[in-house]
């Protein structure tokens, strides 16, 4: 039996050193040269992004809309109409998190190829505007670590996602730690909102850190904004 414990204290002993040699590693040789790639991708992901908003904005679909009841009548118009020009790989949109000093522009999709770029909407939730639940993925290490201060982030910050048709304001309402099969967090709830996951803790995948915060004011960039819930 004290073999038994021995061996197996050995082992767990080995595998410690192994998870801090394996974090040594990506803090001293990963870390720096995928954020420098990343940092690259975000640049031309920036330069698309103008691009994207510049064209969206001169659709036909979009100049020949008529006058919209609401404010988000409106951005769901042009939400609809932005989603289909959409494509996995190509930027969506820019978010802001000033209390942790986030500025990143996001991209479609959350494949690893994608999430090497920047933050990731998952393609399966809602564009904002659209009265829906909208995910975004983003890693905490590596690639710029775009969330890596995820789990810094209080109730009553405000995040913002600037859409090539509308920037949306949003208001934290509560932080969580879920497993990675949870899936239910990106459901839709019967209102807008953005769910924001990144890997928890560092340096492991054993689950999620998730952020919620409901709208609170939409600003189109064809003149308006309205505050949410209306008064």
């Amino acid at each position: 039996m004290r073999r038994i414990l021995r061996i197996l204290s050995v082992s767990l002993i080995t595998a410690g050193i192994v998870i801090l040699l394996d974090a040594g590693i990506t803090l001293a040789w990963q870390e720096p040269i995928s954020a420098f790639y990343g940092s690259i991708r975000q640049n031309q992901a920036e330069s698309q992004l103008q691009d994207i908003k510049k064209d969206f904005l001169s659709e036909p679909a979009v100049v020949d809309l008529p006058p919209a009841k609401s404010i988000d009548a409106r951005a769901e118009e042009l939400a609809d109409i932005f989603e289909k020009t959409l494509r996995n790989g190509k930027p969506f949109g820019r978010i802001r998190i000033p209390s942790i000093d986030a500025d990143y522009v996001v991209i479609q999709g959350t494949d690893e190829g994608d999430l090497q770029k920047g933050p990731g909407h998952y393609p399966t939730t809602a564009l904002p505007g659209q009265g829906k639940t909208i995910g975004i993925a983003g890693h905490r290490t590596t690639y710029g670590a775009p969330f890596n201060q995820i789990d810094k982030i209080e109730v009553g910050d405000e995040i913002t996602l600037e859409m090539p048709y509308a920037t949306f304001t949003y208001k934290v309402t509560k932080t969580d730690i879920v497993d990675p099969s949870d899936v239910g967090i990106v459901d839709n709830v019967g209102r807008e909102r953005l769910v924001l996951t990144a890997c928890h803790p560092l340096y492991s995948a054993a689950e999620r850190y998730t952020v919620f915060a409901d709208l609170d004011e939409i600003t189109l960039f064809s003149g308006g904004s309205g505050k949410f819930p209306p008064p």
